[in-house]
């Protein structure tokens, strides 16, 4: 089994963020295997951003996502840059309002409000995390146990209790 993801959004969505936690979730809380790659433009914040996780039950040969089975759109910018990799990806998740996609890809896509849900909870910068508990369920590749534990793992004490809220309310989108 293999599985390519790519996440595409811009810089300060938590793109890679997004693909670091999946792939800890992966390789550390199941007996997968999993790569991450990353390309982002010279800005930090608003400037075109993905990541790319592979995940298969044996060991990855190449790190390079070249057809996504699940594609996760977060712009507009990304989404016109990727509708032909959206056409064909088994699973499109975006955001119902920062993205409109094209017809034929709507039809099939998890078109979802991250970005309203996490104003919902006080805090916007936690919409990568409520897309994160939608993904988890919508694509089954990995267990929503291994999730929870990488989440936990890998943002601010702090934060943790928001970040949970937020994956609860994905998961429940």
């Amino acid at each position: 089994m293999r599985k390519e993801v790519r996440f595409a959004g811009f810089g300060g969505q938590g793109v890679i963020l997004s693909a670091f936690i999946l792939g800890r979730a992966v390789s550390v809380h199941t007996p997968m295997h999993a790569t991450m790659t990353q390309s982002y433009g010279p800005e930090s914040r608003g400037g075109s951003c993905e990541a790319d996780v592979v995940v298969g039950d044996a060991e990855i040969d190449t790190p390079m996502v070249t057809h996504p089975d699940v594609l996760v759109l977060l712009s507009q910018e990304a989404a016109t840059k990727h509708m032909d990799q959206a056409r064909a990806a088994s699973l499109v998740l975006s955001d119902v309002d920062l993205v409109h996609l094209d017809d034929d890809v709507a039809q099939k896509a998890h078109q979802l409000p991250f970005t309203r849900t996490a104003d919902g909870l006080g805090r916007r910068i936690v919409a990568n995390v409520v897309m994160l508990g939608a993904f988890t369920n919508a694509s089954q590749i990995v267990p929503r146990e291994a999730m929870e534990a990488a989440l936990r793992e890998t943002v601010k004490a702090s934060t943790r209790e928001l970040n949970m809220k937020a994956f609860d309310a994905g998961a429940r989108l």
